[in-house]
């Protein structure tokens, strides 16, 4: 079964954009993340197949359930954790958490015991009395702790410190053996990199390229850096270009021939071909939507 199915998926607020035909399929049990800059239309897309907002056209089903028709059903199905998290700032840590469970009609006593020691949250402190990354570990908790079967993560990482990160992703990785999806929206292509299994890659409101993390970073493009060069030939096969230290790095996306052609022009003391970091790949899909 596909934990989330959209077709054409399109939400415009008034005559702004928020996202345009948007087609994505995630399959149950994936770790799947979804890629693009501030403003490329994240939020948007998981706002509507929460049922969060109305679309403006489109289809959009999760489990199975159309949103539209289902929306509680699917809802007590997620853990949703968004990007900004507002609390009730005089209440205790322990009873932010016992409400939010009491909402589900649960009694997630014992997880939320092990989240927060495996956190390290200290759950007599009032919000108020919390930092940001004590507050986001809050917002962890209350998104696990019900053992959701589908845990949706809006920029999940960021005030919480780099051990805390890597512990909230133990965890996200134990619940996804166990067959839980993972929907993780970031700008953080290192943490896509790492723990996703396929990715999609959206900008400005459009789907640029959705596959398996491993082929995003070999589609093809190669990362080339000529040592002691000071200049370069006009090709269509060169993106990104940067200067550096050591001479000139670009990506190139063209055939063997034609670089080694091009090689033969510039005067320089070495070069190397490599494939690219991802973050350099995915600069790659937005130069080419900029042509």
């Amino acid at each position: 079964m596909n934990a989330i199915e959209t077709k054409k998926l399109t939400k415009y607020y008034g005559k702004s954009r928020g996202i345009t035909d948007l087609d994505l399929t995630v399959k149950e049990g994936d770790f799947f993340g979804f890629i693009g800059p501030n403003g490329a239309g994240k939020s948007t897309f998981i706002r509507l197949i929460m049922g969060l907002i109305h679309k403006t056209s489109g289809e959009a089903v999760v489990f199975g359930k159309d949103v539209g028709d289902s929306r509680p059903e699917i809802l007590s199905e997620i853990g949703y954790m968004p990007s900004e998290s507002v609390f009730y700032e005089k209440m205790r840590v322990k009873d932010v958490l016992k409400l939010s469970a009491e909402l589900r009609s649960k009694n997630c006593d014992k997880t939320a015991k092990e989240l927060c020691e495996r956190l390290e949250l200290d759950v007599t402190k009032r919000i108020n009395e919390l930092s940001l990354g004590n507050r986001k570990k809050v917002s962890v908790v209350a998104a696990l702790q019900h053992e959701p079967r589908l845990c949706i993560l809006d920029e999940p990482t960021s005030g919480l410190d780099p051990l805390m990160q890597r512990e909230f992703f133990n965890i996200l990785k134990e619940r996804n053996t166990q067959g839980v999806t993972v929907f993780l929206s970031s700008h953080n292509l290192s943490e896509v990199g790492k723990y996703c299994k396929n990715a999609a890659v959206i900008k400005e409101g459009r789907m640029l390229v959705c596959d398996r993390v491993e082929k995003l970073g070999h589609n093809g493009v190669k990362e080339v850096v000529l040592k002691g060069a000071i200049g370069l030939p006009s090709s269509e096969y060169i993106k990104n270009v940067k200067n550096t230290s050591e001479g000139i790095s670009f990506l190139y996306n063209g055939g063997a021939r034609e670089l080694l052609n091009m090689l033969s022009t510039v005067d320089l003391k070495d070069f190397t071909v490599s494939d690219p970091e991802l973050e350099d790949v995915f600069m790659h899909y937005y130069s080419k939507e900029d042509k």
